[in-house]
């Protein structure tokens, strides 16, 4: 009991780091957005939503992948203690924006994911990278990892209902699962649609430019 107050207490001193690193995704998130609004006119990120991860959550984690509640595990692996998700408009969006991450100097891509080109069998669909980002203290600069999610708006209602209906309730049904792989093609398919709707009002508005 004693060793795990103390891993509780050194952990309590290590969220600092992943306090200040969510901190500085922010920052960068939002400068990449406004830069995206100066340059283009568009805002691709339609909001963002964070969270740290609790010190219940961390320990349920290691323990459910049978590992002990060390810091040295919780440094090592455990990838997601900040979560940033990402949500925008369209699909294009999201892939211009995982360029512009993979090309920061600031954020580090160590490892993605795509749901989107290929879902979960489950309908589940967004874009997973696991990141770095340097927190500056005044000893030390340190690396620390966080997980970002980006998905589209209509990523991100599937999401919602898939949580309430398979991990919110005891009555989720194969005919449920089922219904729920075939909304999701079908928000995905409307992703598509209103992407070429766009495509098509470009092409529109830069032929009237160019009879003006």
């Amino acid at each position: 009991m004693e060793k795990i107050d103390d891993e509780l207490q050194k952990l309590d001193n290590l969220m600092i780091k992943y306090i200040s690193a969510l901190k500085v995704l922010e920052t960068q998130l939002q400068i990449i957005n406004d830069d995206f609004k100066y340059i283009k006119k568009y805002n691709p990120i339609e909001h963002i939503k964070t969270r740290i991860k609790s010190a219940d959550s961390i320990i349920n984690k290691l323990y459910k992948d049978n590992l002990d509640f060390t810091i040295e595990n919780v440094e090592k692996y455990i990838n997601d203690i900040v979560g940033v998700r990402i949500i925008c408009s369209f699909e294009s969006d999201v892939f211009e924006l995982i360029e512009i991450i993979r090309n920061s100097n600031i954020i580090h891509v160590i490892n993605e994911k795509d749901f989107i080109s290929k879902p979960k069998d489950s309908g589940y669909r967004s874009y997973h990278l696991i990141v770095e980002v340097p927190v500056e203290f005044i000893n030390e600069k340190v690396m620390v990892k966080a997980e970002i999610q980006i998905r589209t708006m209509a990523m991100d209602l599937w999401a919602s209902l898939d949580h309430k209906l398979r991990y919110k309730s005891n009555y989720c049904t194969d005919e449920i699962k089922t219904k729920l792989v075939k909304i999701s093609d079908e928000l995905h398919n409307i992703d598509d649609e209103m992407r070429d709707m766009v495509t098509l009002e470009n092409k529109i508005k830069l032929l009237n430019e160019g009879e003006d």
